[in-house]
């Protein structure tokens, strides 16, 4: 089902900054106040993972990319881009039908993507959970 919202060309562009600079560590969109749009609300180039989740708002959806990085065994860091569906169990519903109904505008527009993530509470995208996600299938 898709709720007919556009993703604002920022949202493209702050993407590929954070994909090939390495300079940003994460990105959160939000919807615009008309629920028409969705648009940049923050980036960050602040590598500290508790930050990034500080920034997730207790009781509104987000959508975000983070540059998630970690280590496998002994073959030294690795990168994967991390896509978050953020959903909280105290949000709206109206608000989370809508974030749910638009998550695949922005999706199919950020090409490189790794993985997805889908959050209700902080313990679902907690380090250890998307690490394990994340370390799934790299050998």
């Amino acid at each position: 089902m898709s709720s007919g919202v556009s993703v604002s060309s920022e949202c493209q562009s702050i993407f590929q900054e954070l994909k090939l600079g390495k300079k940003l560590k994460y990105i959160i969109y939000r919807l615009n106040d008309t629920n028409t749009e969705i648009v940049v609300e923050k980036s960050s180039a602040d590598a500290d993972y508790d930050k990034f989740l500080e920034d997730l708002p207790e009781t509104e959806p987000r959508y975000a990319v983070y540059d998630f990085e970690y280590e496998k065994g002994g073959d030294g860091k690795r990168n994967k881009l991390c896509f978050y569906s953020w959903s909280p169990d105290n949000a709206k519903i109206k608000s989370k039908m809508v974030y749910a109904s638009s998550k695949d505008a922005l999706r199919r527009s950020l090409q490189g993507v790794a993985a997805e993530i889908q959050g209700t509470d902080l313990s679902e995208v907690a380090y250890e959970n998307v690490l394990d996600k994340v370390s799934r299938g790299t050998s």
